[in-house]
């Protein structure tokens, strides 16, 4: 391994809300300025270094984030599972007025509402304090979703869990964007979103065995689905206060070369540009177009997310099966889907392209839903299922990569995620109705909007894999290559973000 400059990393301190800023901006500037002729001047890793130190970092991070993520998908989306019970009846919920839809819609807003406020709370905060903290609400939430007895009660939970859960997602592709290269992000999002499949189909799994529970204790087996899944994620919650590590900076596990190399390689990779808190990034992440047609391409994305996520058992129980086959049946398409949205986030790190993936998973997923919509034969039906998943699930991780690696700045990149994924997620609120009862077996409002909704998407996205290719040539033309600045000159440009005249554009 080649030799790397010593440089003591800040170390963590107790934090308030107003010396977390003074940490981190003491962090900032002792390891992207002070230490920037050090850091530039020292020997570079070799290749098979760089692959370890990698390595030990994803083991230590990416599979405890995905099963945190596994546990909020499992803890938003068991109501599916949970109606296949006795939920609606022991509820008294209403299907002509749309009862139980409304408690699906109303977890959206409150949870949309709550990731722009979370993301910055999280930069403010350390994450080892704030991602546990919220996962402790929303694991309270859902154990007293299990104890609920009529309809203001499920929405009144409902709405509690989309508050808590709202800091998760946009939280942890942020944090990820702050350990990894914008092209070795992809692939650690789509394992981490990989957990989302995962959820899907050990739900249907862990609900069929819940169910039998039912009448332990005079309660129903769509009561213990939600306390006992609820309360996994309190006592996960109490770990990750342990477990769950901050910045690269001040991390324990790494050497002190180790940091080292870590912050000098994202330093290279994000081309010096701002890392502080400042308000004025914020707004500029609100007034940046591009961000905006991110977020649109998002909501088609996401409005079939939810509504396959939330609505597939029923769907599958209506192609003739029983309740419990159903939730059996659910699991073969959650993890082709699944090889899909890792395979995927390798490949498109390896070629360092996001836009083409995302259009060819938009086709795949327009031929499920059109399977659905133009045949009755059940097992063409069920095929089309497996379609549908593969296309929509791997363009989540792909599209948060997409959108975060063209965004420069630490905190414009964090709240433009939230933006991404806030406004996606009102796709939620739009799924929790394209489903309902008298549209059985066929369903073809639902599966017409989804096929409208990736249409859009499919159209934005080719918009924009073209704009961001000319830009990036017009730069090159314009200017000279990145790799030729100085450090000077880039410092002269740290405030720019994205515009800066070195940055490159993710395609």
């Amino acid at each position: 391994m080649g030799a790397a400059t010593d440089v003591t990393p800040p170390q963590d301190v107790p934090t308030t809300e107003s010396d977390s800023v003074t940490n981190e901006k003491a962090i900032t500037k002792a390891a992207y300025e002070e230490n920037a002729d050090s850091l530039e001047s020292g020997e570079p890793w070799d290749e098979a270094s760089t692959k370890k130190l990698l390595r030990k970092i994803d083991l230590t991070l990416i599979p405890f984030l995905a099963f945190l993520y596994l546990l909020s998908f499992l803890d938003r989306t068991n109501i599916g599972n949970a109606r296949l019970d006795t939920l609606e009846k022991d509820l008294g919920l209403d299907a002509a007025r749309l009862q139980y839809n409304d408690a699906l819609a109303i977890f959206f807003p409150f949870y949309v509402a709550a990731e722009i406020p979370s993301n910055m709370a999280m930069k403010r905060f350390r994450p080892s304090i704030w991602i546990p903290s919220i996962m402790v609400a929303w694991g309270v939430c859902c154990t007293l979703m299990g104890i609920v007895h009529n309809y203001a009660g499920l929405m009144v939970a409902r709405s509690a869990l989309g508050i808590a859960e709202g800091g998760l997602f946009p939280g942890i592709t942020y944090y990820i964007t702050m350990w990894y290269r914008r092209h070795e992000c992809g692939f650690r999002m789509a394992i981490f979103f990989s957990a989302a499949t995962a959820a899907g189909a050990f739900g249907g799994l862990l609900a069929r065995g819940i169910v039998e529970m039912r009448g332990v204790g005079g309660l129903s087996g769509w009561q213990w689905i939600f306390i006992l899944e609820g309360i996994l994620t309190v006592f996960v919650a109490l770990f990750a206060f342990k477990y769950m590590k901050d910045y690269p900076a001040t991390a324990k596990f790494l050497t002190d070369a180790e940091r080292t190399e870590v912050v000098a390689r994202l330093k290279r990779d994000r081309s010096s540009l701002a890392d502080e808190f400042d308000m004025k990034y914020f707004w500029a992440a609100l007034k940046d177009w591009k961000i905006w047609v991110h977020m649109f391409i998002t909501i088609g994305v996401y409005t079939g997310l939810y509504s396959y996520a939330l609505f597939l058992p029923t769907i599958v129980r209506d192609l003739g099966y029983t309740n419990n086959q159903a939730q059996l049946m659910t699991v073969p398409p959650y993890v082709v889907a699944c090889v899909f949205c890792v395979g995927a986030g390798w490949l498109a790190d390896r070629m360092g392209q996001r836009g083409i993936f995302m259009i060819g998973f938009m086709a795949m997923a327009m031929v499920g839903l059109i399977m659905l919509m133009a045949t009755q034969n059940p097992a063409v039906k069920y095929a089309g299922c497996f379609f549908l998943a593969s296309g929509i699930y791997p363009n989540v991780p792909q599209g948060v990569a997409w959108n975060g690696n063209n965004i420069g700045g630490s905190l414009k990149r964090g709240v433009g995620i939230a933006m991404h994924v806030g406004f996606g997620n009102l796709g939620g609120t739009i799924s929790a109705y394209l489903y309902v009862a008298k549209h059985a077996p066929r369903y073809y409002p639902g599966h017409g909007t989804l096929l409208a909704c990736q249409t859009m998407a499919i159209t934005l996205s080719i918009f924009m894999t073209i704009y961001l290719r000319r830009e990036n040539a017009r730069r090159d033309r314009l200017y000279k290559p990145p790799s030729e600045y100085t450090e000077e000159e880039k410092a002269l440009e740290r405030e720019k973000g994205d515009n800066a005249t070195f940055f490159r554009y993710t395609i």
